[in-house]
């Protein structure tokens, strides 16, 4: 198991391979990322990209919105080890003035949010807190598998 943050171009293989996120409000070259691998049924791990999560994002911005990014982040994650029969690859990179947060995995299933009912429990409510928190969210196919992205609006902290 192993977290790594990494500043700029040093990001390795996966979904934003060797390059800082570069969508909207990514203007800047430099980019704060978090890159982790997780392995099949790897559960302790989701506390502890929750963990390595906050501390990249230390104190930029209110809590409330570290807060938000952890649950979104724990609710793929979580999804990504639930429904696939190998690992995940967890990346957040902080460019510009976003949060992007992309989790791949080798199922090519392309979910949706769906409204859960009431006997499936705390089940199935992942992606509808993602489609219901994020400023931006989807899923794109990629190789052999999918990836599933949120993003949040950061800046300073007020």
């Amino acid at each position: 198991m192993r977290v790594g943050v990494m500043t700029g171009r040093q990001a390795g293989a996966g979904p934003t391979a060797g390059r800082p996120y570069r969508g909207p409000g990514a203007e800047e070259e430099q980019g704060i990322h978090l890159r982790r691998r997780l392995g099949r049924a790897d559960y302790p791990a989701i506390a502890e990209v929750r963990h390595a999560l906050r501390d990249m994002l230390g104190g930029r911005d209110r809590p409330s919105t570290a807060d938000v990014a952890e649950l979104l982040t724990s609710e793929l994650v979580t999804n990504a080890l639930i429904h696939t029969d190998e690992g995940a690859v967890v990346t957040a990179t902080v460019g510009g003035s976003r949060l992007r947060v992309e989790v791949g995995d080798s199922t090519t299933v392309l979910p949706g949010p769906r409204m859960p009912t009431a006997d499936e429990g705390t089940h199935g409510r992942g992606l509808f807190l993602v489609q219901a928190l994020a400023d931006a969210w989807g899923v794109r196919a990629q190789g052999a598998g999918k990836v599933v992205w949120f993003e949040l609006s950061w800046g300073s902290p007020q």
